[in-house]
């Protein structure tokens, strides 16, 4: 069966399609996160093992925001109107080049923040530009195809756009880096709020809930790849340092071991049944998941930090190392927790204990390192923290969770 992808009209697809999966142009899409993803983990871990945390924090989020904001703004916009034809496949090329000039001002943002005289964010702000104005052309093409749906797309296409001018005179006017800060926060949360507006005014758009939940957990999977490489960076200067021993099994297992428990967590919730019957509650799920991402990238950098401290070349040492693998973890777990809960609307008790359980097995594999254990037994120790939620869902929680998920289907 051949397929004419010249041209067709955006008018929406239907938000019930049955079998609605993500399609080849999408998995493609995805994989300029990839590099994205990489290159700000990097630069998170460089400094991190520098111990400049404020620069770590600060570049790390102001690149986050970057990326992941056009990944969700387009992913949702796609699930609504996507048309796959040559128009749309084009557009998608042009976010992706865009993704990809992002990535390469990346080093130029991390390394003028910690200069502290302006911010040189030229270069992400032209790629993010570039992203954004692909997607400006989609929504006002949606404007002119569908009636229905006009108000909405204009009203995304103007708030996209007051927002591109306002990162075009951050390039030009060289502020100072606090105050860049400041501005680059207000167009954040003016960008945060073009959606809200525009759905709540003017009417919603027809995302697919089971396909939107399929393409966040994807990306969570491409995320995941930065804990991969992370492992593999600290199994390698083990190895370039002492051989392979005990310790480097130790840390291969711990690595995967994390990746793949913080996977199974994510993808033990049913999202998308949540979402088909309240679609309302997309907006906190859809928004926090920034800092989900967030969070994987920034366990990617942990690991990549233990293995600065284990070559001996870090500024920091091994309790440093364990704090910036735990705090992240802790952070995507915390997330999951909250989502869940925001989502269901309910919080169950026998959760809560998961996570205090989670949080002390954190604090033991800091703890450990703390008193003399070496890295890879810390990050053995944490890498069980998901195994606990784990471990407590598939033996008990899950009946928790069938019992709540039920209840908010009811609802």
């Amino acid at each position: 069966m051949t397929v004419n992808h010249v041209y067709a009209r955006m008018t929406g697809r239907d938000p019930h399609e049955r079998h609605r999966a993500a399609t080849p142009l999408e998995l493609l899409f995805d994989l300029v996160f990839v590099v994205a993803f990489s290159q700000i983990g990097s630069q998170v871990a460089h400094y991190l093992e520098l111990g400049h945390l404020s620069t770590a924090l600060l570049g790390g989020w102001f690149a986050t925001f970057a990326v992941a904001w056009a990944w969700i703004n387009y992913s949702w916009l796609a699930s609504a109107y996507d048309t796959d034809d040559v128009f749309f496949r084009i557009a998608t090329m042009v976010v992706m080049i865009g993704v990809i000039v992002v990535a390469l001002g990346v080093p130029d943002v991390f390394h003028s923040i910690d200069d502290g005289v302006y911010l040189n964010n030229g270069v992400m702000v032209a790629g993010y530009v570039i992203m954004r104005i692909a997607t400006i052309t989609l929504w006002l093409r949606v404007a002119r195809d569908d009636p229905k749906g006009r108000k909405t797309a204009i009203a995304y296409a103007v708030n996209i756009s007051i927002a591109q001018v306002g990162w075009i005179a951050l390039i030009f006017l060289n502020l100072p880096v606090g105050l860049t800060i400041a501005v680059a926060t207000f167009l954040q949360l003016f960008e945060l709020a073009g959606p809200l507006f525009a759905e709540m005014r003017f009417g919603r758009t027809p995302w697919h809930p089971h396909h939107i939940a399929e393409r966040y957990g994807l990306l969570v999977i491409i995320t995941l790849g930065e804990v991969i490489l992370g492992t593999i960076l600290a199994i390698s200067a083990i190895v370039e340092h002492q051989g392979w021993s005990v310790e480097t099994g130790a840390v291969a297992f711990g690595g995967v071991a994390l990746a793949f428990g913080m996977w199974w967590v994510y993808f033990s919730i049913p999202w998308g049944a949540v979402l088909e019957r309240h679609r309302d509650r997309a907006w906190a799920w859809g928004y926090l998941q920034i800092f989900v991402f967030g969070s994987l990238v920034a366990v990617g950098a942990g690991l990549h930090v233990a293995a600065y401290v284990i070559e001996g070349v870090a500024h920091v040492d091994a309790t440093f190392a364990a704090l910036s693998i735990a705090i992240p973890v802790l952070l995507y777990e915390t997330l999951l927790f909250v989502l869940y809960s925001l989502l269901l609307l309910q919080v169950d008790t026998f959760h809560v204990w998961l996570y205090l359980g989670v949080i002390a097995v954190l604090a033991l594999g800091v703890a450990a390192v703390a008193l003399g254990a070496s890295l890879a037994v810390g990050i053995l120790i944490i890498a069980c923290s998901p195994v606990v939620v784990v471990v407590g869902y598939e033996t008990v929680g899950w009946r928790h969770g069938q019992e709540m998920l039920a209840r908010a289907l009811r609802d």
